[in-house]
């Protein structure tokens, strides 16, 4: 069997399929690149933003996430940016549920930084949200408030709260920062585990201009887990989602931890993702600049026909694995465009 074969599902005649055998059944939509965060890892202090006429509407989105499915998507996350900013967000979350009823969609979730969760938590549940990840990088105010440039950890919190009292499963994403959070991440995930939370590490990666040096914010997560690793048990685990993290059980606390590591060990062999820019844009790859426009037939061909051609042709285009490095300082980052544009 072809190591490419891991990440393979299913096949049905709509289905989605790679050069490599590898069947595409997750989608990460990002529906707006506006946060109301400025995390240094993510966007420049002073980020401009994209003009409103380049976004996607709603209907669009709606429209594009429902022809995906029709071609075998099962898991579909929504993220920004801040998803939870984007105006008319709930009524796409409510369009979206009726593929979960009909059963033809498996999970859908989103990845959020948790600032408005508070307003919005029973209304995610009531439309089928089961599960969603909220970025959190520091549990000391003030380095929350430096790495967020000005975010109120309290008010994070509070969204993780009303998360979990909604029936809502939630998992912290964390940036291993060197220099930066570093030293507390043990801390971190005890206060996860702690609450029931799972927690996963990921490394910082190269993606558009940011004002701190990548060299000087990159920390391995093979060094981190060595470091836990002289304290604690962890045990390997089989459990695999959708996304590229590998999972520890940590003994001494009962909880699960993952790690997302696309530079130190790559996770390309079995990724069966692709992702959507709330510009329209398909990336076959996070690591690569190669992507497809499906805004044009989007907004040209009301049948969908054109799109759904698009989103075929653009599979087989799809690479092996991504090019992330950091090699040194000064250096551009791998991918110009950024993370907050291309969707956490």
């Amino acid at each position: 069997m072809s190591p490419y074969d891991l990440g393979s599902s299913v096949q049905t005649p709509q289905s989605l399929v790679d050069p490599f055998g590898r069947t595409i059944d997750y989608l990460r939509v990002s529906v707006t690149d506006r946060c109301d965060l400025r995390c240094v890892y993510c966007m420049s202090e002073h980020q401009t933003f994209l003009p409103k006429a380049e976004i996607l509407t709603i209907e669009e989105l709606d429209r594009l996430c429902s022809t995906f499915i029709d071609l075998g998507t099962r898991k579909l996350r929504l993220t920004g940016g801040e998803p939870l900013g984007r105006r008319g967000f709930m009524q796409l979350v409510e369009g979206l549920s009726r593929h979960l009823r009909s059963g033809a969609l498996e999970e859908l979730t989103l990845t959020t930084n948790g600032t408005q969760l508070t307003r919005f938590a029973d209304e995610l549940a009531a439309h089928g949200v089961r599960r969603l990840n909220v970025s959190l990088d520091s549990l000391n105010p003030d380095e929350f408030r430096r790495i967020t440039r000005g975010g109120d950890l309290n008010q994070v919190i509070a969204g993780i709260d009303a998360a979990q009292k909604a029936g809502i499963a939630v998992k912290i994403n964390t940036v291993a920062l060197k220099g930066s959070n570093q030293a507390d991440l043990p801390a971190m995930i005890q206060w996860a585990h702690g609450r029931g939370l799972g927690i996963t590490l990921i490394e910082t990666m190269p993606l558009g201009e940011v004002e701190e040096d990548r060299t000087d914010q990159y920390l391995s997560l093979a060094a981190v887990r060595a470091d836990l690793e002289s304290f604690w048990t962890l045990t390997p685990l089989t459990d695999r989602t959708a996304g590229p993290a590998r999972y520890v059980r940590v003994e001494e606390t009962g909880g699960k931890l993952g790690f997302i590591t696309p530079l130190s060990h790559t996770f390309c062999e079995s990724c069966n993702r692709v992702r959507v820019t709330c510009t329209g844009e398909l990336y076959m790859c996070l690591g690569q600049d190669d992507r497809a426009d499906l805004r044009a037939p989007l907004r040209q061909d009301a049948t969908d026909a054109s799109l759904t051609a698009a989103i075929r042709e653009a599979i087989t285009r799809k690479p092996k694995g991504h090019d992330f490095k950091i090699e040194r300082r000064g250096a551009a980052p791998a991918v110009a465009r950024s993370m907050s544009t291309t969707g956490g």
